[in-house]
């Protein structure tokens, strides 16, 4: 890079940090704020505990838009200092000029899919020990994925699913686990399928096994269709459930095989998985959505107006973004299609405006 390729380069380094620690700040204690008055009597030690474990995943979210607001302020300072006029007379176009900030948000991309991948997962499950634990004083509720299943515990029942399906208020593959206070095995029930309506849960095509002290060998039966009353809400256990959160990208993919190869609905991971790829390229995204504007209104309406204008298309790409993934979470767009598509669209739009600036 020369000399002017580090200075822009900087500009936007310098103006991306200071946004980023703006809006993790904000986001953070807007939350916390929030939180606190839902939860009472939870310990300081609990709340920062739980906060300084959702740093990474803050910051991960925060940085497509500190991206776009870096790129903005960047250019409207050239634009000031009348840098950008000279930067256009010495033969230098929009695309040049843009260049060192464009491959330093790539560089963003690429530590963002790392960190998605490798940091957030181990982040996330200690959040959310802390979160059922110690916040909302619920660790039923507290999930584990191991192998190919998710794991609970409620009081004095373990139990685990293989896939838990919001949509429909089912799981597939049930088995619980009770056990006496001395934590010796008494019963163990399973369910090919799970129809969850509230606490009344109804197990369909499984079997009961009860182990006794009066026999050897444990006593099995079956059943057609079976009712029980668990401690735990539906609702509750499905908003504890974010397998994707957890997983590295590895072990989600992992996850969907097995599931798959077992015959059960892995649509919701999948668009999780395809989901963790395309959120690492939002930032390049919102950076090039951001350029026509900073540019193209830099004499009619200053700074704040650039601003406005791409803090509106940031909250139109999510609007567009969430409903595609969730369109494809409910089986109405494929699950590549509804991780890649906003972005495709997003990308295509800030690409043909860009052009328009500099054909101008």
């Amino acid at each position: 890079m020369n000399r002017i390729d580090r200075y822009i380069a900087g500009l936007f380094a310098t103006f991306f940090v200071g946004g980023l620690l703006i809006f993790v700040t904000i986001f953070i204690g807007v939350d916390a704020l929030s939180n606190m008055v839902e939860y009472k009597d939870v310990a300081g030690s609990a709340w920062l505990s739980y906060y300084l474990y959702s740093v990474p995943e803050v910051i991960y979210r925060m940085v497509p838009v500190a991206s776009v607001l870096g790129i903005v302020f960047a250019l409207s300072a050239l634009n000031r200092a009348s840098e950008l006029v000279a930067l256009y007379s010495v033969g230098m176009s929009l695309y040049r000029i843009c260049l060192p900030m464009l491959l330093s948000v790539v560089l963003l991309c690429g530590v963002e899919l790392l960190i998605g991948d490798r940091v957030l997962p181990n982040f996330a499950k200690s959040k959310n020990f802390v979160f059922y634990n110690d916040i909302k004083k619920n660790p039923s509720l507290y999930s584990m994925v191991k192998t190919n299943r998710i794991w609970y515990r409620s009081h004095d029942v373990i139990f685990n699913l293989k896939t838990l399906n919001e949509k429909n208020h089912t799981a597939e593959g049930l088995v619980l686990y009770y056990f006496n206070e001395n934590w010796d095995l008494q019963q163990m029930i399973s369910a090919k399928t799970v129809a969850l309506e509230g606490r009344n849960w109804t197990l369909q095509e499984g079997s009961v096994t009860v182990f006794t002290d009066d026999s050897s060998f444990p006593l099995t039966s079956r059943f057609v269709k079976k009712s029980i009353v668990m401690n735990e809400d539906s609702k509750d256990l499905s908003s504890s459930s974010n397998t994707a959160s957890v997983l590295s990208l590895g072990e989600l993919a992992q996850y969907i095989k097995k599931n798959k190869d077992a015959g059960l609905d892995t649509v919701r991971y999948e668009v999780d998985y395809y989901s963790k790829y395309s959120y690492s390229l939002a930032a390049l995204v919102m950076a090039l959505l951001g350029i026509p504007f900073s540019v193209g209104r830099s004499r009619s309406g200053g700074t704040m107006a650039n601003v406005g204008i791409c803090l509106g298309l940031i909250f139109t790409f999510w609007i567009l973004y969430n409903s595609s993934l969730a369109l494809g979470n409910y089986g109405h767009l494929p699950p590549f299609f509804a991780a890649w598509a906003p972005l495709f669209l997003m990308g295509g739009l800030a690409i043909f405006l860009i052009r328009r600036v500099s054909a101008a």
